[in-house]
């Protein structure tokens, strides 16, 4: 008997999503993914957060993990031997403590936490637990504040990063404009020395100074030496431009002295929650970024005696800012806008896109707090329709700029890559996911957003523009485990029924990443164990099936709930099809960084196909005979199908094409550019209406009509086409 009809219930659910008697929901025992359960106390694991935030930068950079701070201290103060294993199990428990205060939202400095921390050790225990804990504080290198993985801890660690760098840059700048304006007083100096002003008694008297003064006749001297000088040695003109350039030097606005202000007022004026706000104040700096540019140049060209003024006169009477370059605007002060996920779809944020692409000097973070949210046509974020899950890979398609993408639990180990973002000259985003929000999640922050990256639904990925010319320098996937692979893979371990150990591989997939989201309990459902049988298939396993063969299968995952029994969940088709589409969209970012690259493997195909051939004995040479070709001619590809009303046939409103290489990515014999760069349906021969349905579906402001299906035989077509109706 076929396992599907022996157990119509499964099937039933996956297809419909329908529960019916023998299946519950995974709501009710608390269930985890298996690879999950055994972290349900978070603060038991020793892993990178809580983090110290470091106001001066160092060799640690701007952050520091308090389980560096505790190994630091423990290699420094723990002899060998029994002694010293005692006073690391005490410095072990007493980061456990700190971490737990940290989770708890407990305010305060290192030293001021672990003062309480060490408190509640010291309950109950011996006076020996104080002395070594006190013993520890006291050797403490380093302070700062404690921040946990949660919701606020992205925009804190992009904040200190982004006034790091801007701390360099000020420094920078005030040693550039103290040294032109030193140079300028010394002309203005000089030409004042040598002018009949200089040269009177008192001048004379205030150059010698007091100790001399009763040696010299300085009403003799200032005869001899004011015979035949000018009343000014510098051409009015001259003068008028050092005097304009010393004014404007002085005045500046940007960087006051970054030895005698925090690092909060240096900064002010230039950290924004939202873009339209960043827009307007960068716009009405623009005529004082003009006028800074102007002064220092004519400083520079007057320092060293290369101001010509038959040559600079007329260019600097029309400088404004209209003149400035994308290199005139790196001195100054970078605009830094932290967007918090219930603003990302606000209006006054509609120009994200906008603004990154004009080469504004900004960097954003944008946080994204749901990745599991319902996508429809036309509600994307920012106006453009792209979801913000996606937000990263479009705007790495523009160019020009360093983008990243990652979650809140890899931010510690990516910061020199965001000491390099921050720092970089021209704009840059960071996409960030700090993990699903309470109630939502049956994980902490921390743990929700590892899961997302290991689950590859928020992959971990930086394009660097000014990395190098090539795909190769400017992209990287590290930082993903098992990058080559679909899914991560770890083996689990548990006692079966005889209670005897076994081992089993285990994919961590999308679907595995939503069981931990309560607002996905629909998508599953619990089997009891006797009713488990051969028809089910693992979710990883299902989805690496043809299409066709899976459609008689019910995949499942393994789970665990809180008594730690393992259970079955079964998953429906719609949850499937999610994880299906982050699988697509995982590989695309495989081929960006040169992994199962479909461009390359043809090539190798083709180049061993040539091989075997040239090893082959040579035949008999017979004349070739054209056979009569029964597929239809490639349509010639219309200039602009975007006026094209929609039909049976596929089409593509090419005129609003973004340029994104989504589709291209999916098949390029079916998809190309026209010489704008923009997409038409190059030959709809070339590909299956699988595909065509896939390319609408990823594509970005769904310009692309599937039509109907020209082959009727093709596999899975009934789903297709329900896939397909919003897009027709």
């Amino acid at each position: 008997m076929d396992m599907a009809t022996k157990y119509p219930e499964q099937m039933l659910f996956h297809v419909t999503g329908q529960r019916s008697a023998g299946l519950t929901g995974p709501e009710s025992a608390a269930l985890l993914p298996a690879l999950l359960a055994a972290h349900r106390d978070l603060n038991r694991l020793r892993h990178d957060y809580p983090v110290l935030l470091l106001e001066e930068a160092g060799e640690d950079g701007f952050a520091l993990a308090l389980s560096s701070v505790v190994n630091r201290l423990a290699l420094e103060l723990a002899p060998h031997g029994i002694e010293g294993e005692r006073l690391r199990r005490h410095l072990l428990r007493l980061e456990r403590e700190l971490r737990t205060l940290a989770s708890e939202g407990a305010p305060g400095s290192l030293s001021e936490l672990w003062a309480q921390a060490a408190q509640r050790l010291g309950e109950g225990a011996d006076e020996s637990v104080d002395q070594v804990l006190l013993q520890a504080a006291a050797s403490l290198k380093v302070d700062g504040v404690l921040a946990a993985c949660d919701e606020r801890l992205p925009a804190r660690l992009l904040t200190l990063a982004w006034q790091h760098a801007q701390l360099r840059k000020a420094r920078s700048f005030r040693s550039q404009i103290d040294s032109l304006m030193r140079k300028l007083s010394d002309i203005r100096r000089a030409a004042w020395a040598h002018s009949q002003a200089g040269r009177q008694p008192q001048a004379l008297r205030a150059s010698v100074g007091g100790n001399h003064a009763d040696v010299f006749d300085f009403n003799a001297m200032s005869k001899l030496v004011a015979r035949g000088l000018p009343q000014d040695e510098l051409p009015p003109a001259r003068r008028q431009r050092i005097e304009w350039a010393l004014s404007v030097l002085s005045r500046q606005a940007f960087y006051p002295d970054p030895h005698d202000v925090s690092a909060e007022v240096l900064l002010a004026g230039f950290v924004f929650d939202d873009c339209a706000a960043a827009i307007a104040a960068y716009r009405a700096r623009l005529p004082a970024v003009a006028d800074m540019v102007k002064a220092i140049t004519i400083a520079e060209l007057e320092a060293d005696g290369r101001y010509v003024e038959a040559d600079h006169d007329a260019l600097f009477a029309r400088y404004d800012e209209q003149s400035l370059t994308a290199d005139d605007i790196v001195p100054f002060p970078d605009y830094l806008v932290c967007i918090a996920p219930e603003l990302n779809d606000a209006p006054q944020n509609a120009a994200l896109i906008d603004m990154l692409s004009s080469g504004m000097p900004v960097k954003v973070l944008v946080q994204v707090s749901d990745l599991l949210e319902e996508a429809s046509i036309g509600t994307g974020h920012f106006a453009f329709g792209v979801r913000s899950a996606r937000l990263a890979t479009t705007a790495m398609g523009l160019g020009g700029m360093f983008v990243m993408q990652c979650a809140s639990s890899a931010l510690y180990a990516l910061r020199r890559r965001i000491e390099r973002g921050v720092g970089c000259p021209g704009p840059a985003l960071f996409t960030v996911f700090a993990g699903s929000p309470a109630p939502a999640a049956a994980l902490p922050r921390y743990l929700s957003a590892a899961a997302a990256v290991e689950s590859r639904a928020f992959p971990t990925f930086t394009y660097d523009a000014a990395a190098g010319g090539t795909w190769a320098e400017r992209f990287s996937l590290e930082n993903n485990r098992d990058a080559q692979a679909d899914w991560p893979v770890e083996p689990f371990e548990y006692a079966d029924e005889a209670l005897q150990r076994v081992v089993e591989p285990i994919a961590f997939t999308y679907a595995d990443f939503a069981l931990c989201d309560r607002r996905n309990a629909a998508h599953f459902a619990v089997v009891p164990r006797e009713r488990w049988n051969a028809s089910m298939l693992p979710a990883a396993d299902w989805l690496a099936q043809d299409p066709a063969l899976a459609a008689t299968r019910v995949p499942y995952l393994l789970a665990v709930d809180v008594d730690q029994r393992l259970q079955r969940v079964i998953v429906d088709a719609r949850m499937m099809q999610a994880a299906r589409r982050c699988l697509l969209l995982w590989r695309r970012l495989q081929e960006h960084a040169g992994i199962h690259d479909s461009h390359a493997e043809r090539l190798l195909a083709q180049d061993r196909v040539e091989r075997a051939a040239q090893s082959q004995p040579a035949a008999v040479a017979m004349p070739a005979v054209a056979a009569p070709s029964t597929a239809p001619a490639p349509e010639p590809a219309p200039a602009d199908q975007a006026d094209r009303p929609p039909s049976d046939e596929a089409w593509i409103e090419t005129a609003r094409c973004p340029s994104c290489n989504e589709c291209q990515l999916i098949n390029d014999r079916m998809f190309s550019y026209n010489d704008n760069k923009q997409a038409f349906i190059k030959d709809i021969n070339a590909g299956t209406y699988r595909q065509m349905v896939e390319a609408a579906e990823s594509c970005q402001v769904a310009i692309i009509h599937p039509g109907k299906p020209r082959n009727p035989a093709e596999a899975g077509l009934q789903e297709l086409i329900e896939r397909a109706k919003p897009i027709m």
